[in-house]
């Protein structure tokens, strides 16, 4: 199980290993926790661990990465698992990549024709050389927006605009997390949320949970790791139709990005309405955390889930290794 890493959100890993790491034992597994520093050395009981190409890792079956962010979620460390010959949860390498990336990820939906946020890009290049033109394009979405660093997790970064003289401040602060920055429109309804599992071709969506945030206007970082920052409910309040529609086009998501093992997929819902607004390939693990919480109330407690997990790992790893190169 790896845990930690360079990122921003490196304590909230530590907390999804955690509560990864009982479930794996709970569920009869062996686990050897690799703790992954904020200089990105990899340690195993404060013990720097050697990697060494197409020799795995510390003999293990499965690594689970529980990392979140860059240098853990976004392909550089599944791409590292690859080189060592190691089976792993989750998204490899592409879809990981494609996922992390918010622009990349929205324009390849929008390719497929799934209803979604609306939303502008911001290269660092275009704001440098002509800053003025690109909030002419922003002001397209409206007001108020949310101005969000590409490629981050967990709310890090994000400014929720809502006076057309602090957008310029609000990209600026993006884009100095990220080269990129996105701009989404600000949507109406309730906020649901749907995990998945499975393979590319055969995934498995949860039951929709409502995320309920009191006293805050937008579900940031602090609703999302704050015990009693949100409230869950599932099922979602919304129709049985929109219930069916948010699985679907969850499941849709998931293949079209070629994604592998998990992920949480979220969207906003007003009446019928449903429209996605982002996929989290590695979602969070803590007690506070949704992924687990909706496939629990779908009737797969945690520890069984995170043994389907190892277990889909260990079988991609199988059928990718029949395969020529």
């Amino acid at each position: 199980m790896l845990c930690g890493g360079r990122s921003s959100e490196h304590e909230v890993s530590l907390a999804s290993g955690a509560g990864v790491r009982a479930g794996l034992a709970q569920a009869g597994h062996g686990v050897v926790g690799v703790e992954i520093g904020r200089d990105g050395t990899w340690r195993v009981d404060g013990e720097e661990v050697e990697l060494c190409a197409g020799r795995g890792l510390l003999d293990a079956d499965v690594v689970f990465p529980v990392l979140h962010g860059p240098f853990g979620e976004d392909g550089t460390v599944q791409g590292l698992l690859e080189c060592l010959d190691v089976a792993y949860v989750g998204a490899g390498v592409l879809a990981s990549a494609v996922c992390m990336d918010k622009v990349v990820f929205k324009h390849l939906m929008a390719h497929a024709g799934l209803p979604q946020v609306d939303y502008r890009g911001v290269e660092h290049r275009e704001w440098r050389d002509d800053p003025d033109g690109a909030l002419a394009e922003l002001a397209a979405l409206g007001l108020p927006v949310f101005v969000k660093p590409a490629r981050l997790g967990s709310s890090v970064g994000i400014v929720r605009v809502a006076d057309r003289d602090e957008l310029g401040d609000a990209v600026a602060q993006a884009l100095a997390h990220d080269e990129r920055a996105i701009v989404e429109a600000a949507a109406s309804g309730t906020e649901v949320e749907c995990s998945v599992i499975g393979h590319t071709g055969s995934p498995e969506a949860s039951v929709p949970g409502e995320i309920v945030v009191p006293e805050r206007d937008w579900y940031d970082y602090e609703a999302k790791y704050t015990p009693g920052g949100m409230e869950l409910i599932v099922p979602a309040r919304i129709s049985e139709a929109a219930r069916a529609r948010v699985r679907e086009l969850a499941t849709r998501a998931f293949t079209l990005a070629g994604c592998e093992g998990l992920a949480r997929v979220d969207f906003f819902v007003d009446g019928e309405d449903v429209l996605l607004n982002e996929l989290n390939t590695i979602p969070g693990f803590t007690a506070t955390s949704v992924f687990g919480k909706l496939f629990e109330a779908s009737s797969v407690p945690y520890a069984e889930l995170l043994d389907r997990l190892v277990r889909l790992g260990v079988e991609r790893h199988e059928a990718e290794r029949a395969y020529r190169h």
